[in-house]
C-alpha cells in the first residue's frame, strides 16, 4: 500500500490554503514541492557550515566541500554514471543545454546537420537555432503525430551521414509523452552523431540509467525532483566532456593562470567556474535520498493510478479534449471547446486548484494543434484521487461559468 498520508505529512506547503480553500497543487511539471527533509538540509547548511568549497583549509570549508562532493556521488549513483566527474553541477536544465551548445559552436561546421524533435521545450530549441546560425549548421525537426508522439519513421529518414547532433526530451513537458529515446540514440550513434537528452520532465518519474540509455549528454533540474530551484546537472560522457571547451572562464575551472596563458582544470571543475550553488547541490542530494527511499518504481505505479483516474474523470466532461494520448507520465493537458485555457485556470485558482495554462514554452506543439495553449494538470506522488475529484468539480464549475 502506497503510504500517501505519511508522504503528504512530509510537505509543509500542502497544509496551506489558497483563497480560503485547501491547496490542490497540480503544477508539478513546472516545479515540485519540497519535503521537510530537504528544507532541513538547507537550514542545516546555512546554520552550521556555510563556507566556500574546494579552496579553504579551515574546518567549515572542508565540511562544505565534503557535503557538496557527497551530493555529486549521490547523483552519479542515481544516474548510474560511470564516473563522478561526469556529473557537472549547473544552474538547471537550460544552463546545461547552453553549456553543450556553446561547446559545439567550436566543433560544428557549415553544412553539418542538427536534429531536434517537434515536442521540445523552447530551451531545447532556441540554443540549437543559435548554434546553427553561428556555425552554418542545418536544423531539422522530427515531426509529431496527432496522438502526441514522434514520427519515428520520419526520423529514420532524417538521419544521414551529415547528422552530428540529435536532441530530444525524455518526456514532453506539455503533453507528458514518453519518447523512445533508446531507439533515437541508437540510430544517431549509428552515424556517429552525439545525442543530448532533456531529462527535466522524466527525472521526477523515471530513474534514468546512463549505461542503459547510452546518451552522450543528459540534463535535468533539481526543482522538478523535490529539490531547490537554481541547481541542476549536466551528465556527459567523459570523452565528450574532454572534447568540449569550457563554457565560462573564472575561478575553480583553472589549473594555472598567467597573463600569457591559462590552462584549465580537469573534470568536473573545467565546467564549474566560480562559486557554485553549494547549498543547492547539497539539497539536491537530499531530495534524491528522499525520493529513492520511497522508490521510483512505487512512485511510478502510484502516479500511473492518478493519471488513469484523472483521465477517466476528465473525459466525462462534455466538450473536453485531452492532448497527448500515448504512453506518458502523470500529465493531462486539455482544453474545453469554446473556452480559453487562461480563463479556466483563473477560476480554478479561486477554487484552490493550481494548474498551468498557456503554451508551456512549447509553442510548436500548440501550433501543430492550432490552439493558443492548454490547461495542464500535472500530478506528483504526494497528490491524491480526492484532489483530482476537486479538480474535476472545479473544471465543471468553470465550464458552467464561462459557457
Amino acid at each position: 500500500m502506497f503510504p500517501i498520508e505519511r508522504i503528504r505529512a512530509d510537505f509543509p506547503i500542502l497544509q496551506r490554503t489558497v483563497h480560503g480553500k485547501p491547496l490542490v497543487y497540480f503544477d508539478n511539471a513546472a516545479t515540485s514541492q519540497t519535503p521537510q527533509m530537504v528544507i532541513d538540509a538547507i537550514v542545516e547548511y546555512y546554520s552550521k557550515y556555510n563556507a566556500n568549497i574546494h579552496r579553504g583549509v579551515h574546518t567549515l570549508s572542508q565540511e562544505a566541500t565534503d557535503k557538496y562532493e557527497e551530493a555529486r556521488l549521490k547523483i552519479q549513483k542515481h544516474l548510474n554514471a560511470a564516473k563522478a566527474y561526469e556529473i557537472i553541477f549547473t544552474a538547471g536544465t537550460t544552463h546545461g543545454i547552453n553549456m553543450v551548445a556553446s561547446g559545439f559552436s567550436e566543433l560544428l561546421k557549415s553544412g553539418d546537420e542538427v536534429i531536434v524533435s517537434a515536442l521540445e521545450h523552447h530551451s531545447n530549441i532556441v540554443p540549437w537555432q543559435m548554434l546553427c546560425q553561428k556555425t552554418g549548421g542545418v536544423l531539422k525537426v522530427i515531426p509529431m503525430l496527432d496522438n502526441g508522439t514522434l514520427d519515428m519513421d520520419a526520423y529514420e529518414n532524417l538521419v544521414t551521414s551529415k547528422t552530428k547532433l540529435v536532441f530530444c526530451n525524455h518526456v514532453s513537458n506539455a503533453l507528458g509523452t514518453i519518447n523512445p529515446i533508446k531507439k533515437l540514440i541508437a540510430k544517431a550513434h549509428a552515424v556517429g552523431a552525439a545525442v543530448l537528452i532533456d531529462g527535466a520532465q522524466a527525472a521526477p518519474h523515471i530513474k534514468p540509467d546512463m549505461q542503459d540509455l547510452d546518451a552522450d549528454f543528459y540534463v535535468l533540474s533539481a526543482h522538478k525532483i523535490c529539490g531547490p530551484t537554481g541547481v541542476g546537472v549536466l551528465y556527459g560522457k567523459e570523452a565528450w566532456l574532454q572534447k568540449l571547451p569550457p563554457y565560462q572562464g573564472g575561478g575553480e575551472m583553472i589549473e594555472t593562470v598567467t597573463f600569457e596563458k591559462t590552462t584549465y582544470a580537469g573534470l568536473p571543475h573545467k565546467f564549474e567556474a566560480g562559486t557554485p550553488n553549494i547549498c543547492g547541490g547539497i539539497a539536491f542530494g537530499a531530495a534524491l535520498d528522499y525520493m529513492n527511499a520511497i522508490g521510483f518504481d512505487a512512485i511510478a505505479a502510484y502516479e500511473h493510478e492518478l493519471l488513469a483516474y484523472g483521465t477517466e474523470k476528465l473525459q466525462e466532461i462534455e466538450g473536453l479534449r485531452i492532448y497527448g494520448t500515448a504512453d506518458k507520465t502523470a500529465v493531462i493537458s486539455f482544453n474545453i471547446e469554446g473556452i480559453h485555457p487562461y480563463d479556466i485556470g483563473a477560476i480554478l485558482d479561486k477554487l484552490g486548484v493550481a494548474v498551468r495554462t498557456g503554451h508551456h514554452c512549447a509553442q510548436p506543439i500548440m501550433a501543430f494543434y492550432n490552439i493558443p495553449g492548454t490547461v495542464r494538470a500535472s500530478f506528483a506522488f504526494y497528490n491524491t484521487k480526492a484532489e483530482i475529484d476537486v479538480l474535476v468539480a472545479a473544471v465543471k464549475k468553470a465550464q458552467m461559468m464561462l459557457s
